[in-house]
């Protein structure tokens, strides 16, 4: 096949579409998003579900149906679907499932910059790690092929700067995957007690058997230097290694989990100094260390943030004073005609205690309008405001609203939306659901609120008001802030000043996305069928 410039998000979606994979599911978040919806347009099989653990139990499902599939999602949509996957490690698969966790050194996008390494020896799963788009393309197949072998769920982790950077990959034609078809196996896959004890002891077996291959497998990259400095290294870091210390012996893994230690021993004692160069937390070297193998490692200083080649050569310097401080860019702002405007510049006159959530209304935090006092994970506006609600004083529970956008309220709002109803506090509660008809913040990508699939075809539409009618709230509302901010504002005061439950749905498309949505609104309607405006008035 013809080489190609491709992102590592795209080597992994072509490396999918190539390996057969026969469902790619996930949820929109950056830096994986774009996976997904190239796997689509090449004729994959890919669809964004409302969160990343219905992806991954429908990832699963596949996997158990003797199929290939590929879940995606950004390092905290892990943590999302950790529940399902640390039980997926126990009953395996009988197909193949890959996981993709794209994490985020130093936050390009992201409310942290947790290193997903460490969920791999707590979910006792396989984890490679690629440094380019043509490793992120050859792991991805290699991933397939040592889930299917193992029949155990594998995590592929990936990094901002490796999903977004660019390289030239090689494709190449594989075999046809398996048929799929189900067997059944009660005692592998139902995971009571006495089938998980067996299950854990069974799953203990296979990581022994991986980690005896990783010793040998063509997965370790090795390159000999003159032997004063040793350099065990993974990921795009070894790629700065490489340049800022040429001459030094290199110990590049891309396996990471289960570790080939007997192999990294072996490079240590063959080196005067052997350092260990990694971003993130110092997983590697607290695991080689743990294993009584004398290593380096980095300062707490290079915890944080992405390596790059001058800080590689002071980790190796032991030079531990900081950086030049980045430049200063223009701070992000809400895009002017963006219909989120009258809705803080709202809760702002009102003084509202608002429990915000992730997406572009995060923004709401920064000036002019500085109206948002938490944010902490995708849903957690419900809980938070709630929370505040049942403790404040009465004067400052009525102040309290939840801001949470319509892609953020399908993904995991509903659960608070039922601890509202079950649990209300004896102010009430106000929810504001800002509906601009998108998930805007990744790229304006399709949900189950916008009633088209990831490719844009129509598919049933839930309605976000409907759910909050028919779970019994006193209040439930639908206004356009643009066109009708004052009727917006009389009508959010006059909610906080009752006792009930109030849903306000704001609604009102995004500035940037309304002509596309335009456009698939139109393409999704029956022959004939005149296009209605989502929502305004």
């Amino acid at each position: 096949m013809m080489r190609q410039l491709l992102s590592g998000d795209e080597a992994v979606a072509l490396a999918a579409r190539d390996a057969g994979v026969h469902l790619g599911t996930g949820y929109p978040g950056t830096p994986s998003t774009e996976i997904l919806e190239v796997l689509s347009s090449h004729g994959g099989r890919a669809q964004w579900a409302p969160n990343e653990k219905v992806a991954l139990e429908v990832g699963l499902g596949v996997a158990y149906g003797g199929g290939r599939a590929l879940a995606t999602m950004k390092h905290v949509g892990l943590n999302v679907a950790a529940d399902p996957l640390f039980t997926a490690a126990y009953t395996g698969v009988s197909g193949a499932l890959v996981v993709v966790s794209a994490d985020d050194p130093g936050m390009t996008s992201s409310q942290n910059e947790q290193d997903n390494r460490l969920y791999a020896p707590a979910m006792e799963l396989p984890l490679l790690e690629p440094s380019d788009s043509q490793e992120a393309y050859d792991l991805t197949i290699a991933a397939v092929e040592l889930s299917e072998r193992w029949q155990i769920p594998v995590i592929l982790r990936m990094t901002t700067r490796v999903c977004h950077g660019k390289s030239i990959v090689q494709r190449r034609a594989l075999p046809p995957p398996p048929t799929p078809s189900f067997s059944r196996d009660v005692a592998g896959r139902v995971m009571i007690p006495a089938h998980a004890r067996s299950a854990h002891r069974r799953l203990r077996r296979k990581l022994g058997e991986i980690g005896s291959w990783a010793e040998s497998t063509e997965l370790i990259r090795q390159v000999e230097g003159h032997g004063a400095l040793g350099i065990v290294t993974a990921g795009v870091t070894a790629r700065y290694a490489r340049e800022a210390e040429p001459t030094a012996s290199i110990l590049e893994l891309k396996i990471l989990h289960p570790l080939p230690l007997e192999k990294i021993r072996a490079f240590a004692g063959s080196v005067e100094r052997c350092l260990v160069i990694e971003e993130g937390a110092p997983y590697l070297a607290d695991a080689i260390r743990a294993a009584g193998i004398a290593v380096q490692s980095k300062s707490e200083e290079f915890r944080f943030g992405e390596l790059n080649v001058d800080r590689v050569r002071k980790i190796v310097l032991g030079d531990e004073t900081p950086g030049p401080a980045s430049p200063r860019g223009k701070p992000p702002e809400f895009c002017e005609g963006c219909p989120y405007h009258p809705v803080f510049a709202a809760l702002k006159k009102l003084d509202c205690i608002v429990a915000g959530d992730i997406g572009c209304y995060t923004l709401g935090v920064l000036p002019p309008y500085q109206a948002m006092d938490t944010c902490v994970a995708m849903g957690a506006s419900l809980g938070v405001g709630l929370g505040l609600r049942h403790v404040l004083p009465e004067d400052q529970a009525r102040r309290v609203v939840s801001v949470i956008g319509d892609s953020t309220f399908i993904h995991s709002g509903v659960n608070g939306l039922l601890e509202m109803v079950y649990n209300p506090p004896r102010t009430g509660h106000v929810l504001l659901v800002l509906d601009n008809g998108t998930t805007a913040m990744t790229g304006h990508q399709e949900h189950p609120g916008t009633g088209r699939t990831l490719s844009h075809q129509a598919t049933r539409k839930v309605s976000i008001e409907a759910l909050g009618r028919a779970l019994g709230l006193e209040n439930v509302d639908v206004v356009d802030p643009v066109s009708y901010p004052a009727k917006f504002e009389e009508l959010l005061a006059d909610r906080l000043r009752q006792s009930g439950l109030s849903m306000i749905v704001a609604r009102r498309q995004c500035v940037l996305a309304i002509g596309e949505i335009r456009k698939r609104e139109k393409a999704a309607l029956p022959a004939g069928a005149a296009a209605t405006e989502n929502g305004h008035g």
